[in-house]
């Protein structure tokens, strides 16, 4: 049974540098480094570790995102929409086909879990 739960270890060295697919930059110049730190069995859920600093990127999603956040402050704004803004602690789903801003007030860590199929 050992292998149907996981635990995360810490982030390891060596972080995904790349800004996200269907993210991009509008203001300031942030940066994130992404840290996957587990696949599901059949490869259909990623999780792990994301930090950014601070900055304004709109943001294209095609996949469901459950997230925990554990550092800094975020204020979400979906195109359209009034925005939302998120302290530590504080846990929120994105759903696929979102469309806005994540401005990062303060810098950011969090813990995500992706639904890619």
């Amino acid at each position: 049974m050992s292998d149907m739960v996981f635990r995360f270890p810490t982030p390891g060295p060596e972080p995904l540098l790349t800004d996200l697919e269907g993210w991009t930059k509008v203001e300031g110049n942030p940066t994130m480094k992404t840290w996957v730190q587990h696949t599901s069995i059949d490869g259909s859920v990623i999780s792990g570790t994301w930090e950014a600093t601070t900055g304004t990127w709109h943001a294209s999603y095609k996949f469901y995102e459950f997230v925990h956040l554990i550092e800094g402050q975020i204020t979400i704004t979906p195109d359209g929409s009034a925005p939302v803004t998120l302290h530590p602690g504080d846990a929120f789903t994105v759903e696929p086909g979102f469309k806005g801003t994540w401005k990062i007030e303060k810098p950011v860590r969090k813990h995500f879990c992706i639904k890619l199929k």
